[in-house]
């Protein structure tokens, strides 16, 4: 089996990493290091678990333009950027590129449709893909090659497959843009079919397949329903069409071992001293 692709949402992990670890964690100049330091723990541990052929970070726009654009909303109510993680974002690119991982950012699509992007060149390629990310619309993604890699707390990550999805969702992972765009996604912004929860939309989709097959249906649904569905047929389409990831052409990177001695002399720069000491351990190993 070959080692898998980790695509790496990276601002998903930063923002974890930086509620998850104290702002006092600095570096020599007084500046916080705690989304560096626990986004650089938790890759690192995939590294050490999956040994992957290639680690590649992906950034994007807050809110992809065209999202924007179909629902002026969509974001909307997410708050800016806290100013002790600014600087660390702008350091992340120099600090992650230490390590000898790849670094990608997208100037009007999201990290997410990069994540997407390169599962897909991967498995075109005979490959695999682990895609490191809290953001559950991922699970589109899943595939007989294909995985998320989910945060589960302190520190611990679940490998979600294909039944892993049927598990938490009840449907295939095609069917993701259809049930978000149904239920609503309130991270997102988007509050999906008035009247319809998560259980409704699953049961719809099990039922009738996909969102455009329920749009299509003259009878058989209950009133208040049918109501939803006609009253909201046009938002529906504009919100399963922001949930689904858009394509970027991207050719699978090359192979790329973590350089763990480059990393340790990043994270020593950092004042990430004993990180600095078990990426030399590591290394010498």
């Amino acid at each position: 089996m070959p080692a898998p692709l980790l695509a790496v949402d990276a601002p998903s992990l930063l923002y974890r990493a930086f509620h998850a670890l104290p702002k006092s964690i600095t570096g020599p100049d007084g500046t916080p290091v705690n989304a560096l330091l626990g986004t650089a723990n938790l890759v690192l541990q995939a590294v050490e678990r999956h040994e992957p052929r290639a680690v590649v970070f992906c950034f994007g726009e807050e809110a992809a333009h065209y999202r924007v654009e179909l629902y002026p909303t969509y974001h909307a109510d997410r708050p800016e950027m806290p100013e002790e993680l600014v600087p660390q974002w702008q350091d992340s690119k120099a600090f992650y590129e230490a390590f000898g991982w790849i670094v990608l950012r997208h100037p009007t699509l999201e990290a997410d449709d990069l994540l997407g992007s390169l599962a897909d060149a991967e498995t075109e390629a005979g490959g695999r893909a682990l895609l490191f990310t809290g953001d559950r619309d991922m699970f589109q993604c899943v595939s007989d090659t294909v995985s998320v890699l989910w945060p589960a707390g302190k520190g611990e990550t679940e490998v979600i497959d294909l039944a892993g999805v049927h598990k938490r969702y009840g449907i295939e992972p095609a069917q993701v843009p259809d049930f978000i765009a149904l239920r609503g996604d309130p991270s997102d912004g988007l509050p999906g079919a008035r009247g319809i929860g998560e259980k409704t939309a699953r049961e719809l989709l099990l039922d009738h397949g996909t969102l455009d097959a329920l749009l299509e249906l003259p009878i058989g649904l209950r009133p208040r329903v049918r109501g939803a569905l006609e009253e909201q047929a046009d938002e529906l389409r504009a919100f399963r069409r922001i949930a689904t990831l858009q394509p970027v052409d991207l050719e699978p990177p090359p192979d790329a071992p973590t350089d763990f001695d480059g990393g340790a002399r990043a994270a020593e720069q950092r004042g990430m001293n004993r990180l600095a000491e078990r990426l030399r351990a590591w290394g010498g190993r």
